[in-house]
C-alpha cells in the first residue's frame, strides 16, 4: 500500500496559479488510479480530478475543467495538479487519494488519502 503526502498549497491572488504535488511512498504506485479532492470550509468534500494508473485517462469536475490539469510521473511516484486561473471559490483543503484500480472513481471510495494541503485564493 502507498502512503501519500501533498505539497504546494498556499495563498494566491485570483487569476494566479499553483501546482500541487502528491508524493507517494511504498510499492505499486503505478497500480493505483489517483484523484484529487477538495473540501471548502463548511462544505462536503468534492471530487476535483482523477487520472488512470497509466496516466492515459483523465477526468475533471465541471467547475475546474479547462483551468486545472492533472498528471502523474510513475517513475517519480508523484501526481500533480496544475491549477490556473484560480478563483476565490477554489479555496479549500486539497487532498490526493489512491484507488487500487485502473480508472479513477469520482466518489470517495479511494483506499488511501493524504493529509491535505491548503489553498487560499484571495479576491
Amino acid at each position: 500500500q502507498v502512503q501519500l503526502v501533498e505539497s504546494g498549497g498556499g495563498l494566491v491572488q485570483a487569476g494566479g496559479s499553483l501546482r500541487l504535488s502528491c508524493a507517494a511512498s511504498g510499492r505499486l504506485f503505478d497500480r493505483y488510479a489517483m484523484g484529487w479532492f477538495r473540501q471548502a470550509p463548511g462544505k462536503e468534500r468534492e471530487f476535483v480530478s482523477g487520472i488512470s494508473m497509466s496516466g492515459g485517462k483523465t477526468i475533471y469536475a465541471a467547475s475546474v475543467k479547462g483551468r486545472f490539469t492533472i498528471s502523474r510521473d510513475n517513475v517519480k511516484k508523484t501526481m500533480y495538479l496544475q491549477m490556473d486561473s484560480l478563483k476565490p471559490e477554489d479555496t479549500a483543503v486539497y487532498y490526493c487519494a489512491a484507488h487500487l484500480s485502473s480508472d479513477p472513481p469520482m466518489t470517495s471510495v479511494y483506499d488511501v488519502w493524504g493529509q491535505g494541503t491548503k489553498v487560499t485564493v484571495s479576491s
